[in-house]
């Protein structure tokens, strides 16, 4: 195995270049890029500092492989499309990167293009140690027209026809004041070491899996499974990586299905992720809920995800619109698990007659959110409501529930879970699409999703002190935070209320000072304006939890709620 070296300078020079030994490219089988810029600026700065960044791995083929670009101006959005991205398959001499995606992006995007429109600069008079960030040489992403002194790009650095020295004069003369000795030496310095760090060719090494000059010494099997085995040992790919990796070796254009499925899913206000898919399929396929490897690696399976597509996405498809129009769930916030759906996608999928004419779904999900039935590792669970789904040959909502019940699941709704759903929750958004009917779950902007706040403010509250036994001082809170955050001094509004000049820090007796009985009663607010006084704050909750609990009393009655209660 051939293991070359070129500075940094060069090697990006390789990155979408087929004139450079055919170039670089990154194979179908690579997930996206996931660094973010404060993670592209440690990689520059470990640089140098002369910090080793590992070898890269790179398969030299002529296959017709599937390839893609490197991104050079980088946009989160650009995520969800790398279709864009694709080359035109050919038998060319090309190079594939195996391991190393993350830092020749992040070298990409640094040295030849720009991340959210904004080019790396550097800040030359940067190199002491900030703690506790631990970051020497500062570097930053930022508009390139707002840029002053002593910020400066560094592709004109690393990329400047000029010697160290004149580059850093130049450098100097910029500076929109007079510089001491000792700054105009470091400036001097840190050219030099730009200069050294990214231009000498001892830069970086990659190891070569040649398959040019011996067309058999590795297969396209040979070559996904050093893909995997190269990434699994790490962070760098989670479980549903590894799997979709398999899935797209076999698949040409599965990356692309998966990402029109998910804009499908996720264009009303949810965000379904491409692992919710891939353990769908398993299931479906009755290849059991758990993420193995192996089980992509059976024969034929990945051929019949391909085959059965169709019919897959359009039970998960099915699934999903009816939960958006035949539910109280409508945003993603609202369901704390979407793993409850993949039983009711197998009921879809395998018994779609028996589908159409299920009741109490409604009922299912919202007792098997709130009381968390599939939090934690609910794989074992999601396969023994499938077995029960092919007994009974449908859904039955009573049924399923036994088999939850049977696992140790808890579906009771008791007063304490109840009152724990408060600010920060994983169940308060769900328990407020049920309270709040008309409020706007799904706009177009994200920004503008109803937001949780306190009706007491926290800072207020956090004021409120009592008398400290061991000192005689007013120095201990008097609201803990469980009482600050807790349901009945919670409320939902809208962006526009709680936005810039909103609510923020205002006391109840002020807010809801000039709001109509409608607006009171809407948010289950106590009528009494004493109540609304911050001393009064425990009197105003033990009032505002009898309205709650009087408006949720069938949350809280017995499991088996009926059906319409739900809605």
């Amino acid at each position: 195995m051939k293991t070359p070296k070129h500075s940094l300078r060069k090697i990006v020079s390789f990155l979408n270049n087929e004139d450079e030994d055919g170039g670089f490219w990154l194979p179908n089988i690579q997930r996206p890029f996931v660094w973010d810029e404060d993670q592209v600026c440690r990689l520059f700065d470990s640089i140098l500092r002369e910090y080793p960044i590992s070898t890269l791995l790179i398969w030299k083929t002529r296959s017709r492989i599937r390839r893609r670009k490197f991104i050079d101006n980088f946009r989160r959005d650009l995520l969800t499309r790398l279709s864009i991205f694709y080359v035109p398959e050919n038998d060319k001499k090309k190079c594939l990167v195996l391991d190393g995606q993350q830092r020749l992006q992040s070298l990409f995007i640094g040295l030849k293009g720009s991340y959210e429109g904004r080019e790396l600069f550097l800040d030359i008079l940067s190199g002491e140690v900030a703690a506790p960030d631990d970051v020497k040489y500062k570097f930053v992403f930022l508009d390139a027209s707002i840029a002053k002194f002593p910020w400066v790009k560094f592709k004109d650095i690393v990329f400047s026809p000029k010697t160290s020295l004149a580059f850093a004069k130049e450098v100097i003369d910029s500076a929109d004041r007079e510089l001491t000795t000792d700054e105009q030496n470091k400036i001097g310095e840190h050219v030099a070491l730009s200069f050294k760090t990214f231009r000498d060719d001892d830069g970086i090494s990659y190891q070569e899996l040649d398959s040019i000059e011996n067309e058999t010494l590795y297969t396209e099997d040979d070559v996904v499974e050093v893909f995997i085995r190269a990434n699994s040992g790490g962070t760098r790919l989670g479980k549903s990586d590894l799997l979709f990796s398999l899935l797209t070796s076999s698949w040409e254009h599965a990356d692309e299905e998966m990402e029109d499925l998910l804009a499908q899913l996720n264009q009303h206000g949810f965000s379904f992720p491409r692992d919710f898919v891939l353990k769908t399929c398993l299931t479906l396929l009755d290849q059991g809920a758990r993420y193995e490897v192996t089980k992509f690696r059976k024969e034929g399976i990945r051929e019949e995800i391909e085959e059965r597509w169709d019919n897959i996405s359009k039970a998960i498809r099915g699934v999903i619109d009816f939960v958006r129009g035949k539910t109280f769930i409508r945003c993603d916030k609202a369901m704390p698990s979407n793993l409850v759906l993949i039983p009711l996608i197998y009921v879809r999928y395998h018994f779609p007659q028996t589908w159409l004419q299920a009741k109490d779904v409604d009922r299912f999900l919202l007792r098997s959110l709130l009381a968390g039935a599939f939090s934690g590792t609910p794989d074992q669970l999601i396969d023994d409501l499938v077995t029960k789904i092919k007994q009974l040959g449908g859904f039955d909502a009573n049924e399923l529930f036994d088999v939850i019940r049977s696992k140790g699941r808890s579906l009771e709704l008791t007063e304490d879970r109840f009152w724990q759903m408060g600010y920060g929750s994983a169940t308060v958004h769900l328990l407020f699409n049920l309270w709040y009917r008309d409020f706007n779950y799904t706009p177009a902007y994200e920004n503008n999703l109803p937001q949780v706040d306190h009706i007491f403010p926290q800072s207020a509250l956090r004021k409120v002190k009592i008398v400290n036994p061991r000192t005689d001082r007013m120095d201990v809170l008097k609201y803990k935070e469980a009482d600050r955050n807790q349901l009945a001094n919670c409320m939902l509004l809208t962006q526009q209320e709680n936005g810039a000049g909103g609510k923020s820090d205002t006391l109840p007796k002020d807010w809801f000072a000039g709001k109509d009985r409608a607006y009171l009663d809407m948010h289950m607010i106590p009528p009494d304006r004493e109540l609304w006084e911050l001393d009064r704050f425990e009197d105003f909750i033990n009032e505002r939890k009898k309205l709650v609990r009087q408006h949720f009393a069938y949350l809280l009655s017995a499991p088996a709620v009926a059906a319409g209660d739900a809605t």
